[in-house]
């Protein structure tokens, strides 16, 4: 695969649409981004350039940001799509919005051309009933920011053809991406179902007294959150004894929180109108100026964290065995 070779279309231009737009060009693709609402227009050179410039002065690019820059078309013109291979919708998780979106791109690109969403809550299998060739529509679910993250995952709905999710399975190795094929769509795909699990046990954890907010993001930080860029769940449990989880398991699942309604603690905070660092409003409260220190200190960390993630790939063990199987013979 040559992505010099492979344009991408990109339709909706929020943070994550940009993110998504810098990881492509980063990987050499030529990238349409498409504004669905004007507003985009108004800052998505700005975020792209920015994330570019932030990728060369951490490494991550070794060519001035005007190099991929080159290779953007940003507009509102949904024709200039007409070339591109894969299109990637990102707009808002709503059905009609998105349903719109699609019969725009279906008017303009082929039909062997690959459809994608990057809902993180639809049902792959529901939306790709709204196209006219539902076996080349998967999922792309990206994290931000696309362009540092080493997470994606390629979801196949009801009507998708394999061969269309192992091709983006392959492509997406060249995007920096240690992606996860989903074979079968599930609500909340992979990671977000077990994501959610500890969502609700850490609510449910503070809003029955055992411990504060606080404490549960250290325990997350300083347990799972040591071992995880390392190995999952599963290497983790091997590496530490499974039977000892076994035993655990048997006292311990009775006793989490399996409740299938919004915990009061999260529904109290949307209610007053918080969204977190978006408004310094959101399970935590913050002083003036202390919002955007923490996203501009997590945009930090993003780039160290993906250098480490770097040096212990997935299948660094084999990698290390076969190099010393090959030094002593």
């Amino acid at each position: 695969m040559n992505t010099n070779e492979i344009p991408v279309g990109i339709v909706g231009l929020g943070l994550m649409g940009c993110s998504i737009v810098s990881c492509l060009l980063i990987a050499g693709h030529p990238v349409v981004a498409i504004a669905p609402i004007s507003a985009d227009l108004q800052h998505a050179e700005k975020r792209i350039r920015e994330h570019l410039e932030n990728s060369a002065e951490k490494g991550l690019i070794s060519n001035d940001p005007e190099f991929h820059l080159k290779n953007l078309i940003i507009t509102e013109d949904y024709s200039s799509l007409k070339p591109c291979r894969l299109v990637n919708e990102c707009t808002i998780e709503n059905i009609d919005i998105k349903e719109s979106v699609y019969k725009k791109i279906e008017a303009v690109i082929t039909p062997d051309a690959l459809l994608t969403s990057n809902t993180s809550a639809i049902p792959i299998s529901k939306l790709q009933k709204l196209t006219l060739h539902p076996e080349r529509f998967l999922g792309l679910h990206w994290t931000e920011p696309a362009h540092t993250t080493r997470f994606l995952e390629i979801i196949c709905g009801d009507e998708t053809d394999i061969k269309n999710g192992e091709y983006l399975y392959e492509l997406s190795h060249l995007w920096g991406k240690e992606p996860i094929l989903v074979r079968k769509d599930i609500a909340g795909f992979i990671t977000n179902r077990l994501m959610y699990a500890m969502y609700r046990e850490a609510i449910s954890l503070v809003e029955n007294g055992y411990a504060t907010i606080e404490d549960i993001d250290r325990s997350c930080r300083n347990n799972a959150g040591y071992f995880m860029t390392f190995v999952g769940v599963f290497r983790w449990m091997d590496l530490t004894g499974v039977p000892a989880y076994h035993t655990v398991m048997k006292n311990l699942l009775p006793t989490l929180n399996n409740s299938t309604e919004v915990p009061e603690l999260i529904d109290k905070v949307v209610r007053e109108g918080g969204r977190g660092v978006a408004n310094s409003h959101g399970f935590y409260e913050y002083e003036p100026g202390e919002a955007e220190m923490w996203e501009e200190t997590f945009k930090e960390f993003t780039y160290q964290i993906r250098e480490l993630a770097l040096k212990y790939p997935a299948d660094i063990v084999k990698k290390r065995l076969h190099e010393k199987n090959n030094s002593n013979t």
